[in-house]
């Protein structure tokens, strides 16, 4: 990777943490400017507005929980396998890089005025969306999922997930949220599992 390239990538990480902890409008270019120990001016030269750089984030957070779910996509176990190990791996970033998931609440779908142009519908979260319809079609396929529509599948899958990272961030849970793994993924196979 070059110096412009860990340079950009080290004001998306800047960005995305003050965005998810403040909130797009409370989160300023000189905010995020100071956190990088660079110039205001110096920011432009890199990202052209706040918006654009918010849309910059949301596709650099998708491609990174897109590519791990490529990797389970691509191991060789059981469809219930792959969904203990997506389950884990949204949980342990929940965990360890949870401005990811708090930025895709709290920034993206909070604030989709601010991603109407250039972010209809999932085209800036589609390496991560791709990836979940390759699992379901795949499923499908060999025949542990039962054909149904997408986006009842995709809903399903999110709403435990995002439903569990929601409850963690709110301290309801008793345990720590690894601990629900094997439960979570359980319920979501047996929810779209063939009957």
């Amino acid at each position: 990777m070059d110096k412009k390239s860990k340079k950009t990538e080290s004001i998306l990480d800047a960005a995305l943490l003050l965005f998810s902890n403040n909130g797009f409008y409370s989160t300023t270019i000189p905010d995020i400017a100071k956190a990088m120990g660079m110039s205001v001016g110096n920011i432009y030269n890199y990202f052209t507005s706040k918006e654009v750089l918010a849309k910059e984030i949301i596709k650099y957070s998708s491609n990174i929980l897109g590519a791990e779910i490529r990797k389970v996509n691509e191991e060789e176990c059981s469809v219930k396998d792959k969904i203990r190990k997506i389950v884990a791996l949204y949980f342990e970033m929940a965990s360890t890089k949870p401005q990811h998931i708090n930025y895709f609440l709290r920034v993206y779908l909070a604030n989709r005025e601010v991603f109407k142009d250039g972010c209809e519908g999932m085209l800036c979260v589609s390496a991560f969306v791709t990836e979940l319809m390759i699992f379901f079609e795949e499923g499908v396929a060999c025949g542990e999922l039962r054909n149904q529509d997408f986006f009842s599948a995709f809903g399903l899958f999110m709403g435990y997930l995002g439903g569990f990272v929601f409850l963690n961030g709110e301290n309801v849970l008793d345990k720590n949220i690894n601990h629900y793994v094997d439960d979570i993924a359980l319920n979501i196979y047996n929810a779209l599992k063939q009957q």
